[in-house]
């Protein structure tokens, strides 16, 4: 094993040692306390360019072989991993080899992919084609049912994706501001007497005709 402060050396770079990519899918599958899909691991670990792509698939192979992780079978009929007692006694008390911002990243990014995960079902984006421009189509779903439905213009692709990007970025708070502001939205004033004359006089008296 390389020693602990070679690897608070590497901390900000991909992890390309099986030893840490062990300790580090151990330690995620510990705390996140859920099973974990193959391809959502993968994901994290690999597709976020915290573990190297090879040392991930040995430390895998490694890790189901003397039962450290197991897979089962889940209710999506998709194979996932999780930790068995003794990978839970593995990631409890290796955990130190790996350097606290190796592991703080790998949480952070699982957090984050499981979250847009559950945006990705719950809200969605579409890009609807005009004879001039485009409708970003915007929807907000809740068990099923729409919470919020509407579609805002843009004049070319580029600028219907930059807007479809910002919503993505906190579409419960999009969703927030739009029911905030029309809560709040009242009859604008209109100031009349810019319009009248000093001598305009719209009182009517009781013969007056109209």
């Amino acid at each position: 094993m390389e020693n602990t402060s070679k690897l608070s050396d590497m901390a900000s770079f991909e992890i390309r040692d099986t030893d840490s990519a062990k300790l580090l899918i151990c330690y995620l599958l510990k705390k996140m306390e859920k099973l974990i899909e193959a391809g959502q691991l993968y994901d994290i670990a690999v597709g976020s360019g915290i573990i190297n792509y090879f040392c991930y698939n040995d430390a895998i192979e490694i890790l189901l072989k003397n039962e450290t992780i197991e897979t089962i079978t889940n209710d999506s009929g998709r194979e996932c991993y999780r930790d068995t007692e003794k990978g839970i006694i593995y990631a409890k008390s290796f955990r130190t080899y790996v350097p606290k911002s190796c592991r703080e990243k790998i949480i952070r990014t699982a957090v984050r992919y499981f979250a847009r995960l559950k945006l990705a079902n719950e809200v969605k984006i579409e890009y609807i084609e005009l004879k001039k421009g485009y409708h970003v189509h915007f929807r907000c779903l809740d068990i099923g049912d729409d919470l919020l439905d509407m579609k805002i213009f843009a004049p070319d692709l580029n600028q219907a994706h930059f807007l479809g990007e910002k919503i993505m970025r906190n579409p419960v708070g999009f969703y927030a501001k739009v029911v905030e502001n029309a809560l709040d939205n009242e009859e604008e004033e209109h100031n009349y007497e810019e319009f009248l004359d000093d001598d305009d006089d719209f009182s009517l008296g009781e013969d007056d005709d109209y």
